[in-house]
């Protein structure tokens, strides 16, 4: 990835405060203006924000989820329908942000698909179909241009990681498969973009507003808490610690601590 030092430096010192300032999107330049320095692949960039959506989903998945259910917490695929007493599973907490993203409208599209989906809308198309076969043999994302859309595509596997996971899979009456196992390669989530290339302030803005549709996916989740009739206390302290939740501003500086160190990183490793 071809970045010059004055850019990196940059966008390594936002992505150390951003979070302690920003409350809206970066305003985004107009895509028919584009500047003429866009030299860095989108590639590059899809793959910051794809460890940087590993990140929260992890730090959701076993610190909230799974931590949570040992506590009495609820989580469900109706947890939107009213009365229900229950936050996001894993894949719809994903769910959430890829809808905040699409409203953001910075060209920056998410999926979460899968060979075997319980959602047909979550079924692979076109090119997918193929490049996830490969993803099943090799485990390593697949990067491409769709035939079907010409946009920039990004597949990244999406491996069973935790058993909560596994567990609701194999028992969702749904399921076209009930033998999923830890490790297992479950899926795929996919990113697109309409460019190949983008500037230095673009990525800025990519991962500003990722970092964006994670917050409000798990302001999504606080939100339910406070329709529940038995409400565990949300503030600074987490479900292992027994009936609680951590506030937004709490949560996003558990997933700070991990993501900037890990992007930094990576935008000086590829130097």
């Amino acid at each position: 990835m071809k970045i010059s030092f004055s850019h990196l430096l940059a966008l390594s010192l936002v992505l150390l405060i951003v979070w302690s300032v920003v409350s809206a999107p970066v305003p985004l330049q107009d895509n028919n203006r584009r500047s003429s320095g866009a030299t860095i692949p989108i590639r590059e960039v899809l793959t910051t924000i794809a460890a940087e959506n590993d990140v929260v989903r992890t730090l959701y998945t076993k610190s909230i989820v799974g931590a949570g259910k040992k506590v009495g917490l609820e989580f469900d695929e109706r947890w939107e329908n009213q009365g229900v007493d229950a936050g996001p599973l894993p894949a719809l907490f994903l769910s959430q942000a890829s809808a905040s993203l699409s409203k953001q409208g910075i060209g920056v599209e998410l999926l979460l698909g899968s060979h075997m989906p319980i959602t047909p809308t979550n079924a692979f198309k076109g090119d997918q179909i193929t490049r996830f076969e490969k993803i099943l043999e090799s485990r390593e994302p697949e990067f491409f241009t769709d035939s079907r859309t010409n946009l920039e595509m990004a597949m990244f596997p999406d491996i069973a990681g935790a058993q909560a996971c596994v567990t609701c899979h194999n028992q969702h009456p749904g399921s076209p498969k009930t033998d999923w196992k830890l490790d297992d390669v479950m899926g795929a989530t996919t990113w697109s973009y309409p460019h190949a290339t983008v500037s230095a302030e673009e990525y800025l803005q990519i991962i500003n507003a990722a970092r964006i549709a994670f917050r409000d996916a798990y302001r999504s989740y606080l939100e339910k808490i406070n329709t529940f009739k038995n409400k565990p206390e949300i503030g600074s302290k987490w479900p292992k610690d027994g009936f609680f939740v951590p506030d937004e501003a709490t949560f996003m500086k558990a997933f700070e601590e991990q993501a900037n160190s890990k992007t930094i990183y990576r935008l000086l490793k590829d130097q």
